[in-house]
C-alpha cells in the first residue's frame, strides 16, 4: 500500500477533475467457485484500489464531491469472520490508512444513494464487468442490468489520472517485470523435448509466488501458438515445435507485468522457424525504435505491420506493396491482432472502463478486421506504460476462410502460404514507459533474437 497522502491526493484531484455530483465505487465481494465457501482468489476492483487502496471483500465508497465527503462503507469482522480469517485491523484502522475517516455499515450505503437522490444530486458509476455489480447497482439506485448509463466524465476523468502512472507506481510496477522476466528466463532454461506445457506453466507459477506475487493473468504456454489466447496446458512439447509463453506477475498491490516469448523446444531453432522469428524480432524493434511522445501508437502499430509485410515478402508468402497490403488490411491474415495495450493495475488497463477511452481518447475504433484488435492507438504521453507484443501467425481456418473467399489476392500468394499452415504461431513482448524524451523498457531483460534464445537453451 501507498501512503495515504497519495490516496488521499488521487481522491483530491478526482474531485477536482469532476467538479460535482457524488462518486460512487464499487467494491468486490468474495465469489464461490462451486459453493459458497470455496471462493475463487479475492482480487479487489482496480479503480477501488487505485482510489481507497483497500484490499478487502465487502466494501463500497463514495466521493460526494458536492458535499466534501469520502465514506467507506463496509462492515465489522464478527467472531466467526475472525476464526476462519484470523485478526485483522478494525474497518477504521483500515480506513485510517488510506486517510479517510468517515466509515459506515454497508446497510446506510443504500439510505445515503437515496437521500442524495431525492437531493437532486447526480450519482455516477464505472461501466459494470460482473454480475454481481449489476445486482448490487439493481438494489442501490433501482437500475436494471442492461440499462445502466456509466459516468462518462467519471470515467474521462478517472482514464486520464491512471493512464499518467507516477513514480512510485512505475517502481511498482517495474517490480512486477522484474518478476515477470524471472518467470520466463525460468521457462526458457527448462524447456525439453517430451515435457508437458503444464510442467512450464507450473515452473512459470512457482517464481511467482516464491517473490510474494501471484499471476496478472491466466498463463499461456503452448505448441499451438496461432490461437492468440490458448490457456490449455495438456500437450507434450515436441522436438521440432516451439512453445509460446505469455505470462505477467501482480504484485501484492495490484500492478502487473506482462511479457511474452517464443522458444524452440530444440536446443536451436530450425532454419524455417528463424526465418519467421526474425521478421516479428524486426518489427518488434521497429516498433520500439519509434517510441516517443507524440507519436500516435496507431501509427507504431502500422509500421509494425509494414516490417512483418516486407518480411513476409521476401519469403514469397506475400507480394505486392507493404505499405499498400497493411492499408487493404492483407497483413491481418498473419498478424490479426493489436501491436500492444496499456497496463497498470491491470494487466489490460482499464478494459472495463472502455478502450475508446482508454487507448483512443474518445476516438472511434477501426472496425476492420484485425485493426479493430488495436487496443491502443492514442498519441503517446509521459507517464504511459504499454507493451510492444507484434506477432506472426499462420492460423489454418483463416487462411481457409480468405482463400475460399478470393480475399487480397493481390497481396497473399495462397500457393505459397499452404507451405506454412503448420508453422503454429510467435510473438515476443516486453513492456515499456514513455518518458520525456523516449521510452524505457521496464523490468530485467528476456532473450529477443534467436540468438538470445539458443544462448539460454
Amino acid at each position: 500500500m501507498f501512503s495515504k497522502d497519495t490516496y488521499a491526493g488521487r481522491r483530491k484531484a478526482l474531485k477536482e477533475k469532476v467538479g460535482c455530483g457524488l462518486l460512487l465505487f464499487l467494491g468486490n465481494d468474495e465469489v464461490g467457485m462451486n459453493y459458497a465457501d470455496n471462493t475463487y482468489h479475492f482480487r479487489q476492483d482496480s479503480t477501488f484500489l487505485y482510489y481507497f487502496g483497500l484490499s478487502y471483500a465487502g466494501l463500497n465508497a463514495v466521493i460526494d464531491i458536492d458535499n466534501d465527503r469520502e465514506i467507506i462503507f463496509g462492515d465489522e469482522l464478527t467472531i466467526d469472520d475472525i476464526v476462519w480469517m484470523g485478526s485483522q485491523p478494525t474497518l477504521h484502522e483500515k480506513a485510517a490508512m488510506v486517510g479517510v475517516a468517515d466509515v459506515r455499515p454497508s446497510a446506510d450505503l443504500e439510505k445515503y444513494l437515496a437521500s442524495a437522490g431525492k437531493c437532486g444530486q447526480n450519482i455516477g458509476y464505472l461501466p459494470l464487468y460482473r454480475a454481481a455489480h449489476s445486482l448490487k447497482l439493481l438494489r442501490l439506485l433501482g437500475v436494471k442490468p442492461g440499462d445502466e448509463k456509466p459516468s462518462i466524465p467519471m470515467i474521462r476523468a478517472i482514464v486520464d489520472m491512471r493512464n499518467h502512472k507516477t513514480a512510485e507506481e512505475i517502481a511498482e510496477i517495474e517490480r512486477a517485470c522484474d518478476v515477470t522476466a524471472d518467470m520466463h528466463i525460468a521457462a526458457i532454461r527448462m524447456l525439453r523435448p517430451g515435457m508437458r506445457e503444464c510442467e512450464v506453466s507450473a515452473r512459470i507459477q512457482e517464481v511467482a509466488e516464491a517473490a510474494g506475487m501471484r499471476l496478472s493473468f491466466p498463463t499461456i504456454a503452448t505448441v499451438n501458438g496461432q490461437t492468440l489466447h490458448n490457456h490449455y496446458h495438456g500437450n507434450i512439447a515436441k522436438s521440432g515445435q516451439m512453445l509460446l509463453v505469455d505470462a505477467g506477475a501482480e504484485t501484492e498491490m495490484g500492478y502487473a507485468g506482462d511479457m511474452s516469448s517464443t522458444i524452440c523446444v530444440d536446443p536451436k531453432f530450425t532454419a524455417r522457424q528463424k526465418e519467421i522469428y526474425d521478421i516479428q524480432v524486426a518489427s518488434h524493434l521497429a516498433a520500439v525504435g519509434a517510441l516517443k511522445p507524440g507519436v500516435p501508437f496507431k501509427d507504431v502499430y502500422e509500421l509494425s505491420c509494414r516490417v512483418v509485410c516486407d518480411g513476409l515478402k521476401q519469403l514469397g508468402i506475400m507480394k505486392g506493396d507493404p505499405a499498400e497490403a497493411v492499408e487493404a488490411g492483407a497483413h491481418a491474415m498473419f498478424y490479426p491482432c493489436g501491436l500492444g495495450h496499456m497496463m497498470g493495475l491491470d494487466v489490460h488497463d482499464m478494459e472495463n472502463l472502455g478502450e475508446v477511452w482508454v487507448g483512443y481518447d474518445g476516438q472511434p475504433k477501426s472496425t476492420q478486421f484485425g485493426r479493430k484488435s488495436l487496443r491502443l492507438a492514442r498519441p503517446l504521453e509521459p507517464g504511459f506504460v504499454h507493451t510492444i507484443e507484434p506477432g506472426i501467425y499462420f492460423i489454418p481456418e483463416l487462411i481457409d476462410l480468405w482463400r475460399g473467399q478470393h480475399k487480397f489476392e493481390d497481396f497473399i500468394n495462397y500457393d505459397e502460404v499452404e507451405k506454412w499452415k503448420d508453422f503454429s504461431g510467435l510473438r515476443n513482448e516486453e513492456d515499456y514507459l514513455i518518458t520525456e524524451t523516449g521510452a524505457r523498457r521496464l523490468g530485467k531483460k528476456i532473450p529477443l533474437t534467436t540468438e538470445e534464445v539458443e544462448a539460454m537453451r
